[in-house]
Formats: C-alpha cells, structure tokens, sequence
C-alpha cells in the first residue's frame, strides 16, 4: 500500500502539493479530457455520490461522536492538530495557520480548550514572547477516545470509498 506524504495546510498555502509529480488540482481536473460542454460518463456521477455519501456518513458519525463528548468539530480538529504537532506542542500562529482560521480566532479557540480543561498554554523556552498550546491529560484522554471512535467509522465506510474513487479514476483515464 502506498501512503502519501504528510502535508499540512501550511504547505499547501505555500503551493506544495500533495498530488503526484506536483501536479495542481486545476491541471489534473483539466487532464480528465472534459470541457465544460461535455456529457459526462454516468459512471462519473455514481462514483462522486458515493464518495458524497461516505463522507455524508462519516460526517454524521462525527457530529454525533462529538456532541456525545461534549466536544466541538472546530476543538476536535485543533485538539488533531495540537497532537501532531512536534513535542504535540504548537504556537498559537501556528494552530490558526493549520485550522485555516485568524490568529483571534484561534486565540478565542485555545481559551475554549482551556476551559474545557482540554488544552493549556504553555511558556515558550526558545522565545519568550511565545506561547505554546499543549493538550491536558484529559484532553488527550478525549482525543485518543475520538479518534478510536472515528477511526473505526472510517473504516466502516472504506469499501464504498475505495468502490467509488476507483470508478472515478478508472474513468478520468479512459475518457
């Protein structure tokens, strides 16, 4: 099986790609041999509504999951970031850049976790000025409680995935 390397939103910001021989997604959608005024295979139209519908599934799954936990998607998604992030430390500029969110946001976003006792701020050693957000032992406690639960409902939605985007890939390279 072959895994894609990791890239942040950061890098993605910074036109880094994560397709294959760093193509951009405009130059690969144009590659699928379609204008605009063409009829497109109905194939191409069942591949994307299952793709739609196993992330219509997942992201039900997660809404639920999370409600239950008592846990925003927004403090969900930091609390990812926060933990694979070096030292699962992170600057605030940081967390804002990866969440794709202002910098106040994401400050508002922290004093959210620390309340919930999820996350804290922590004294940056190598500047001062700095702060670092860290998570909490219950906030990694919720996390590793999360991400078992979502892991498990994206690999109860794999087959149709895999069904459906290698229709759609199949297709794009023979039209």
């Amino acid at each position: 099986m072959k895994f894609v390397k990791s890239i942040s939103c950061h890098d993605i910001k910074k036109g880094k790609s994560w397709m294959p021989s760093g193509s951009s997604l405009s130059s690969r959608a144009k590659s699928s041999g379609t204008s605009d005024g063409e009829v497109l295979d109905s194939g191409i139209f069942e591949g994307l509504a299952g793709v739609r519908l196993a992330m219509r599934r997942f992201l039900a799954f997660s809404e639920a999951a999370l409600s239950e936990a008592g846990v925003t998607s927004q403090q969900y998604q930091a609390l990812l970031v926060i933990k694979v992030a070096p030292q699962s430390q992170i600057m605030v500029r940081q967390l804002a850049e990866e969440m794709l969110i202002q910098h106040n946001g994401a400050v508002q976003l922290v004093d959210r976790l620390e309340a919930a006792g999820l996350a804290l701020r922590i004294p940056s050693i190598a500047d001062k000025r700095s702060v670092l957000v860290g998570l909490t032992d219950h906030g990694e406690s919720v996390l590793n409680g999360l991400a078992r639960r979502h892991l498990g409902a994206m690999l109860e939605n794999e087959p149709l995935l895999v069904e459906s985007l290698a229709r759609l890939r199949e297709l794009s390279q023979t039209g």
